[in-house]
């Protein structure tokens, strides 16, 4: 009997340290691939919004002799990348995480000034700034807000102000402050968009009739 025993203990499996280790890796390896894979199926697109730029076929022949050269405007951080801006108040603000704008902000109301300044057909000329440009003035300004707030129902804020620079005396000799919240049909992003599409048109418009005003006022020599 002691021998019959002592054959068995002799033959019994006892895994070395090295083997639990192995065995402990490849759970914890295959426990990690399970969960990359699981969040992966569970990642959310990212959607994007871009606002309708204004036709680029001229319209009319220009009544003033003047050639503009817009710049994209100074801003908060916020507005140089893509993300959607939200707040509820005047303090604090957040993003979307899966929605974000077709470009920044900043260079869609640069754009859109472009365009629609040059669609008017008002101007001789109407270009984006760049280092090779010439022109007779500069138009450029400030962002502070390109935002959706909720506070008495969601709205799409946007709020900039805007200087004309003559290039020959170097003087600023027109500023316009622009400050409208469009209200949003329904509280999606999509609404959103749409609305702030609507409330950058509008701005544009009042800058070309501000403009406008000025040149009836003080005829280009």
């Amino acid at each position: 009997m002691i021998e019959c025993l002592q054959s068995q203990a002799c033959h019994t499996y006892v895994p070395s340290s090295r083997a639990l280790t192995s065995r402990c890796s490849l759970a914890l390896a295959a426990i990690a691939l399970i969960a990359l894979l699981s969040g992966c199926a569970k990642a959310k697109p990212v959607h994007y919004y871009q606002i309708t730029y204004p036709a680029t076929m001229v319209t009319a022949t220009h009544s003033f002799d003047v050639s503009i050269m817009v710049r994209s405007f100074m801003t908060s951080h916020l507005y140089r990348e893509d993300l959607i801006v939200f707040g509820s108040n005047a303090q604090e603000m957040g993003t979307y995480q899966n929605e974000r704008w077709f470009e920044a902000p900043t260079e869609m109301l640069r754009n859109s000034m472009v365009r629609g300044l040059r669609a008017s057909g008002r101007f001789r000329s109407v270009e984006a700034l760049r280092s090779d440009s010439t022109g007779d003035f500069i138009l450029t300004g400030h962002l502070y807000d390109f935002k959706e707030m909720d506070t008495s129902g969601v709205q799409a804020q946007l709020n900039f102000d805007v200087e004309l620079h003559e290039l020959k005396t170097g003087k600023i000799v027109w500023t316009f402050a622009y400050n409208h919240e469009e209200p949003v049909a329904n509280k999606t992003v999509a609404e959103l968009a749409a609305a702030m599409d609507k409330n950058v048109q509008r701005a544009v418009q009042a800058v070309q009739a501000g403009l406008e005003e000025y040149f009836r006022a003080h005829p280009p020599s």
